[in-house]
Order: C-alpha cells, then sequence, then structure tokens
C-alpha cells in the first residue's frame, strides 16, 4: 500500500510538472519504426550477403541468421528484466538505440572497409578464400550489438508510450491512450512493410554499400528523435520485478521442502514457500519482512499460471520453426523469373511482404467482416476461442510447409530439365509467384496462431503478469530460432553421406531443400497432435468458462422458470379444488 500511494504522489507531481502527454507520442513511435525498419530491413537478404560476399555455404549462412534471430528475440525478455529491475524504461531504450546504431555501423563497415571481407574471388581459378576469424568476429559483434539494441527497444516502447499519459489529470485520456495504441501498431506494421519493400530494394538496386547505410541512417535518426524529447518524458521509477518474484518463490519452496505440508492443496511443493514459520517473518502491516523467506499466495499463484500455460506454449514452438525459414525461399527466389510485367522486377527479399499483407488483411476482414457477419446469420455473438485459433494456425502453418516441398521439388525438376544442374545463379523459367501461396498460409498461420497465442497468454495470466504475456511469444520465437538452427545442422550431417555437402547444398539445384521441407512438414503434423493433447490436458481456459458460465446461468433460470410455472400450476390446481 505504501509503494503505490508513493507511486501515486510521484504521479502527481510529474503531472504538475506537465511532463509526458500526446506531444511525446511522436518520438517514441518514431523510435520504434524507425529500429523496426533499419533491423527488418537486414534481414531478408542477409543470407545473399554472406554468401556473395562471405563466401559462406547456405547451410553454415543459414545457421549464422538462426542464431541471430534467436539472439534478437531473445533479448527483449533480458531488456524485459533490466528495465522492470535496474534501468527503467527511458534508460533501457536509449541504450538500445545506441547498440543498435553501433551495430548497424560496423555492419555498414563491412561493406566499406575491404579487409574487413574476405576478396572476391578468382574467375580464373575459380578459387575464394574464405574469412578470416578476426573478420567472423567483426561481422558477430555487428550482429550481437543489433540484437541487444532490437532487446532494449522493442518490449519498453509500447509501455513508456502509455506512462506518458497522465489519467489523473486528462479527462480525454482514454481516447488518447486508445489512439496511441492504435498508432503504434499501425507504425510497426507500416515499418515492416517498408523494410521488406524498399530496403530490399535499395539493396537489390543500389548494392550493399548503400542498402546498408541507408538503415544505419534511419537508426541514427531514430536515436536522435528519442533523445530530442528526453526533458518532456514521464520517467517513472523501477519496480520490482516479475522474473524477481518467480525465483523468491522457488528458493522460499526448496528451503521449506522438508516441513509438513498445509492444506489445502497439501501435494503442491511450491505451496511451502508461503509457510509462516515464525510469526517475527511479518511486519506489523502483515507483510513479508524477508522475500527470501516468505512469500505471498498471489507469488505462488502467478508462478502456478505461468507453469501451467508451458505446455501449449512449446506446442507454438513448430510455427515459429517453420516461419523462420525465410532464408531458404529468398533463394529459391533468386533463382526463379521475378519480373511483374515487361521491365519491374520483385526483389528476391521482398516476397516476405506477402506474409504481412495477408496477416493485416485477415485481422481486418476477421475483426469487420467475418465475426459481424457470422453473428448476424447465427442471431448472437460469434467468436471462435483461442485455443481454436491456435489449433487453425498450427494447421495452415503445416499445409505451408507442404506447399513449399511440392514448389521447390517443380522447381528443381524444371532446372534439371532446363540442363541447370551445376548453374544455381541461372534463372529458371519457372515464375517465382509460385512462391506466394507458402508466403500466403504463413501469414494465415500467424494470424490465428501467433494473435491467438498472445491472447491466451494475456487471458490466462493475472494483470500483474502482462509483462510475463508480451515477452512470452518472443521467447518461443528465440527458442524456435534455436533449434531450427540443430535441426538444420542435424540434417545437414546425416544428408552429407561422405559429400562434400547435404540436403542443403550452396548449388540450390544439386540440393534437395524439398525434402527438408517435407521432414518439417512431419514434423509440423505430429506436433499438431501434440497441441491437441495439451489442450486437452490444459482444460477450458479462461473465455470457455465464461461461456460455460454463461451458459450455465441461462440453464439455471430457465429451470426456475420452469420450476415456477409448474408451481403457479400446482397452485391453480389447487385453488380451483373444492374446499
Amino acid at each position: 500500500m505504501g509503494e503505490q500511494v508513493e507511486e501515486l504522489n510521484q504521479h502527481r507531481q510529474l503531472s504538475t510538472g506537465k511532463k509526458g502527454g500526446l506531444v511525446t507520442m511522436p518520438f517514441i513511435i518514431a523510435n520504434e519504426a524507425f529500429e523496426k525498419v533499419a533491423s527488418y530491413g537486414l534481414v531478408p537478404n542477409m543470407i545473399l550477403y554472406l554468401i556473395s560476399d562471405y563466401k559462406i555455404g547456405v547451410a553454415k549462412g543459414t545457421n549464422i541468421l538462426f542464431l541471430w534471430t534467436a539472439a534478437s528475440n531473445f533479448a527483449p525478455v533480458l531488456g524485459a528484466f533490466l528495465s522492470d529491475s535496474y534501468l527503467g524504461r527511458f534508460l533501457t531504450i536509449g541504450l538500445g538505440s545506441l547498440f543498435s546504431l553501433l551495430g548497424m555501423f560496423l555492419l555498414w563497415l563491412t561493406t566499406m572497409v575491404p579487409n574487413l571481407k574476405p576478396p572476391a574471388c578468382n574467375q580464373l581459378t575459380e578459387t575464394c578464400k574464405q574469412a578470416t576469424h578476426s573478420q567472423y568476429a567483426f561481422l558477430i559483434f555487428a550482429f550481437i550489438f543489433i540484437s541487444m539494441g532490437s532487446g532494449g527497444v522493442r518490449p519498453c516502447s509500447l509501455a513508456f508510450g502509455a506512462e506518458q499519459i497522465d489519467n489523473k489529470n486528462n479527462p480525454n485520456n482514454e481516447r488518447a491512450l486508445e489512439s496511441f495504441f492504435g498508432w503504434y501498431y499501425a507504425a510497426a506494421a507500416t515499418a515492416v512493410l517498408i523494410a521488406f519493400t524498399g530496403i530490399v530494394y535499395i539493396q537489390d538496386h543500389a548494392g550493399w554499400k548503400v542498402g546498408f547505410g541507408v538503415p544505419a541512417i534511419l537508426m541514427l535518426l531514430s536515436a536522435l528523435l528519442f533523445f530530442a524529447a528526453s526533458t518532456l518524458y514521464v520517467k517513472m521509477k523501477v519496480k520490482k520485478s516479475l522474473f524477481t518474484s518467480f525465483i523468491q518463490v522457488i528458493v522460499v519452496a526448496y528451503k521449506n521442502r522438508k516441513l509438513p505440508s498445509q492444506p489445502p492443496n497439501a501435494d503442491a511443493f511450491l505451496n511451502k514457500a508461503c509457510i509462516i514459520q515464525n510469526p517475527k517473518d511479518l511486519t506489523a502491516d502483515g507483510v513479508a519482512s524477508d522475500p527470501w523467506s516468505l512469500c505471498t499466495v498471489e507469488q505462488i499463484e502467478e508462478l502456478k499460471s505461468l507453469i501451467r500455460v508451458l505446455p501449449l506454449w512449446s506446442s507454438g514452438i513448430m510455427m515459429s520453426i517453420n516461419v523462420s525459414q525465410s532464408s531458404f525461399p529468398v533463394i529459391q527466389a533468386s533463382t526463379m523469373d521475378r519480373h511483374l510485367g515487361s521491365s519491374f522486377q520483385i526483389p528476391a527479399g521482398s516476397f516476405a511482404f506477402f506474409t504481412i499483407a495477408v496477416l493485416a488483411l485477415w485481422v481486418v476482414l476477421y475483426d469487420r467482416v467475418i465475426l459481424p457477419f457470422a453473428s448476424k446469420l447465427r442471431g448472437k455473438p460469434v467468436h471462435l476461442g483461442v485455443k481454436l485459433r491456435m489449433g487453425i494456425g498450427l494447421v495452415f502453418s503445416s499445409m505451408a510447409m507442404v506447399v513449399s516441398a511440392i514448389v521447390e521439388h517443380a522447381r528443381r525438376k524444371k532446372a534439371i530439365e532446363q540442363g541447370l544442374f551445376n548453374s544455381p545463379q541461372t534463372v529458371v523459367a519457372m515464375s517465382a509467384m509460385w512462391l506466394v501461396p507458402q508466403y500466403c498460409l504463413h501469414g494465415l498461420a500467424e494470424a490465428f496462431s501467433a494473435i491467438g497465442q498472445n491472447e491466451f497468454y494475456y487471458s490466462e495470466f493475472p494483470k500483474s503478469m502482462s509483462s510475463i504475456a508480451a515477452s512470452l511469444f518472443l521467447l518461443g520465437m528465440a527458442v524456435a530460432n534455436l533449434l531450427a538452427s540443430l535441426i538444420l545442422s542435424t540434417i545437414e550431417k546425416l544428408t552429407k553421406d561422405g559429400r562434400k555437402e547435404g540436403w542443403i547444398a550452396t548449388n540450390i539445384n544439386q540440393g534437395r531443400y524439398d525434402s527438408y521441407y517435407w521432414v518439417l512438414a512431419i514434423m509440423s503434423f505430429a506436433n499438431l497432435l501434440y497441441f491437441v493433447a495439451c489442450s486437452w490436458a490444459y482444460g477450458p481456459c479462461a473465455d470457455e468458462l465464461v461461456k460455460q458460465e454463461t451458459k450455465s446461468s441461462k440453464d439455471s433460470t430457465e429451470e426456475l422458470q420452469r420450476a415456477r410455472s409448474v408451481a403457479d400450476e400446482r397452485q391453480s390446481l389447487f385453488s380451483s379444488l373444492p374446499s
């Protein structure tokens, strides 16, 4: 209670100084948007840069990108912990912006300084020098700094923006907050689309020097705009982190493991963390004097809710593994006819645009057209449960891998028929638009499963765990990238069979990317069965319980009405009998 009063007083003091408000929104949104354009714009074509300039094979280059993406997805979890526990959101975003800028500057230097990467291949002898350890190290450090930057900016921007609007003194704050969320997500979506189209187009047509220089300039603008409004921001004090709370529960429960259990739920190990051994463990206000010796029931229930969702969370990792296979379609597209009309050619890295476009289009249609029409048709509100949507997303993800395998089989067959088995750089007489269906299926998979997962976490966790809910999906993406790297390395090792390269060959026509896709498709369908089992074991979730309670209440009301009707009939019959 004392902390809440102190926070409220601080909030009022800041409000009196007229800090925060809508005036800060453009700076915060611009910081996030420019960071997304810069960082996301580097990803699609990066495999081509590693292959062409660093002489790295497809399998090794893809593994590097898997690990880089894993670090970028795990970093926001670490960033959220540091922000909540030590640094605060302003400092975390500021440091993240500077780290991203440094990483992109280092990456741009690899295009400008010849000694930072291997020399060009000798065309006469057809020999290529590999990158040295120091050249590799410079590149990896650039990736690390970019990942650290994303870990500082992405988990804090939305919450930091929401802090700027004062609920107590602004009567129009609710509308202002709604406006901020709308502009924030619109800017984020627009930034990703610009990254996958504009930045990729620049890289394809102006080269790597300009293509990597533009993101560095955008990141510089991102940092400058954020710090320019430093004096305008509301900067809240650091609060206690949930991560620390979870560790306290585990530590105290372990300390009390030999104590006799107390009902209810006497067999629950974590419940022992709230056993009071000595009245001195409590202050006069009834609060634990040492949280490393006694925890609250709320702390224990928060940890239990997290543990309970982990099986269903793990079932969503396979979809993230499938989505992370972004390097292979880029290589496929680079060997196919990408022309639209006689002059315009779609950049190989821009096909990811279709995933984002389908995701956004489906969200709008689902919310504004499909649900209202279905509700009108049935005469009552229609809503798909979160677990059902998660399952549908996994089905679409599995279908995407099947389509990927079929299209690559057809592409490779055409390449061989046209005598291009040893010519991976020659364009196959097959339209790259055949890749669009798999991108669209990935978009539908994310629209159902990814959005469903985030909604599931938010609805199942207590309000105090909203930060955990926001970071859990990103953590799943990070684990998925690590597992994708492991799967790729294992398949490549098992399929070499005495050769230099296995299925994931640098020469795409000599490789068997289609077989690799089939392995992922089989794993996806097996994971679908795992999801069904986890869903059944979990039982009803929050939205299903609401439906059950509503139905039960309705049934009880109808039963009561029937009972009253029977009683009235009996009373009427009794009254009509002669006395």
